[in-house]
């Protein structure tokens, strides 16, 4: 059996054509305008930033040797020499460190509270009081607008040197971020666990205690760990300001020029971070194995 193709003339492809190289040349457009927008925007930030290259490249060899300088003793021997006198103040550091990680952890579990409650109250198929949801929300954006580190510099002022303004500013500003996340989980969830919930005369908290939290619970402690191993470098950020932890005497070697003190303790962060970064992340990862096996 014979098949025949038909093959179109000239003038029926034309108008096809002519849509075709209009549909490419719109495309070509936009792409062109957007990177023009994005040139433009950089050259704006370029010039709002004062950005020097020939002060860059004048100053890239100094930041180099910053790092060569951190390498070595007061001796000027490499500090991978003397590990002892590397870390001649471990025992005081490692305390602090672990004054460091205490206050991410109080404050994480602070923070989820928060953000618990914030999210609840800040989703739409949870909260109809429109007025209600945009206090809560307008809250939220505050706690995480304002750095940490200011809310630390204002409980400094108020409750004094130490942890506790550590724990507070670190608090207000993970239940913000954490508020946030858990409302858009909250507002993507079944509702018929909780029209169940409702049938049989439950409350509105009955109705998130066993309609809603068991749904969300896995997401809000992976959002949880996740915020823990940024709390735990944001704590040694903010004992700059005298809010505890090892920041603080980190602040003080910085100031001091004692190089070597100063690679010590970021050493001692950085391994502290890594593991965990390691531990959360393992953690992480069976909570969504679990969820994903219900």
């Amino acid at each position: 059996m014979t098949h025949f193709v038909a093959i179109p003339s000239e003038a029926q492809m034309a108008p096809l054509l002519g849509a075709y190289r209009e549909v490419q040349w719109q495309r070509r457009r936009t792409t062109l305008l957007g990177a023009a927008v994005l040139l433009l925007c950089m050259a704006l930030a370029w010039m709002g930033g004062e950005v020097d290259l020939a002060k860059f490249w004048a100053g890239l060899p100094n930041f180099g040797s910053y790092f060569g300088r951190l390498a070595r003793l007061d001796t000027d021997a490499p500090v991978w020499t003397d590990p002892g006198y590397w870390f001649w103040g471990w025992r005081r550091w490692g305390l602090e460190l672990g004054q460091t990680i205490l206050i991410a952890y109080v404050a994480t579990a602070t923070g989820a509270g928060l953000g618990i409650a914030g999210g609840v109250l800040a989703s739409a198929n949870l909260v109809p009081s429109a007025p209600l949801r945009f206090v809560v929300r307008r809250v939220l954006e505050f706690m995480r607008t304002v750095p940490d580190i200011v809310f630390a510099l204002v409980f400094v002022v108020a409750f004094g040197l130490g942890p506790l303004a550590g724990v507070l500013a670190m608090s207000l500003h993970t239940g913000g971020t954490l508020g946030k996340l858990f409302a858009e989980v909250v507002e993507n969830i079944d509702m018929k666990p909780l029209e169940g919930v409702k049938a049989t005369g439950g409350t509105w908290f009955a109705q998130v205690r066993f309609g809603v939290l068991p749904q969300v619970l896995s997401n809000f402690a992976s959002y949880t760990l996740l915020r823990f191993e940024i709390n735990v470098r944001g704590a040694a950020v903010i004992g700059f300001v005298g809010a505890g932890g090892i920041g603080q005497d980190l602040l003080v070697a910085i100031r001091q020029f004692h190089y070597s003190d100063v690679s010590a303790m970021l050493l001692m962060i950085l391994v502290c971070v890594i593991v965990t970064d390691i531990l959360s992340e393992k953690l992480r990862h069976r909570l969504l194995a679990m969820e994903e096996g219900r």
